[in-house]
């Protein structure tokens, strides 16, 4: 059995996508590196826990069990909680502080526990009260349209948003690539022949 969901994109700036699943059996899942903030809602025997996941340098093994609700939002590169130090939040989890059996606590306010059909207005919300930012230097970065600073500067951005530097975050992606294209079975060797001319 494993995972079953589906992942919708958003039109929020501050969003990559939000997947919604449930589990089907017990088992594990490899998790690869990532570059993104993650907060995922967890539902499972009556109880429902939001966690805050900062940057993933490293791939890992997940454990998970049977009748798990799982919805996941995925943060843009740059998009962060001004509240939490991104370098203290790499290769880290937490649990937020349930308020009460549909709401958590998170910045000292009781927040409601969001679903798939409302995650949208649930960021709005969070854009709104500045309990999530977006740094608009690393996102043009991002796009190919480096803002004239220091290069000193633009590390320190990084560093504030993301909790990682250019090279690592271009180090995940290029991993994160050729996962995607040995899943599709096409060689990684027959791909780097493509690009020699």
């Amino acid at each position: 059995m494993g995972f079953i969901y589906e992942t919708r994109l958003s039109d929020s700036p501050f969003v990559e996508t939000i997947t919604q699943g449930r589990t089907e059996g017990n088992g594990v899942a490899i998790r690869p590196a990532e570059c993104h903030w993650h907060m995922v809602l967890v539902r499972y025997e009556g109880r429902t826990q939001l966690v805050v996941a900062g940057p993933l340098t490293t791939s890992g093994i997940v454990p998970y069990v049977a009748g798990a609700e799982i919805l996941w939002l995925k943060l843009k590169l740059g998009t962060f909680m001004s509240h939490l130090p991104a370098t203290k939040f790499t290769d880290t989890e937490v649990i937020l502080p349930n308020a009460a059996s549909q709401s958590f606590w998170l910045k000292g306010a009781a927040w409601s526990f969001p679903d798939f059909e409302n995650m949208d207005t649930f960021v709005a919300q969070l854009a709104r009260e500045d309990v999530l930012v977006r740094d608009s230097v690393v996102t043009a970065t991002l796009e190919n349209q480096a803002p004239d600073i220091s290069p000193r500067t633009l590390r320190h951005r990084f560093l504030r948003a993301t909790g990682l530097t250019q090279g690592q975050i271009r180090l995940v992606e290029r991993a994160q690539q050729a996962a995607r294209l040995l899943q599709q079975g096409i060689s990684i060797l027959d791909r780097l022949a493509a690009c020699v001319p």
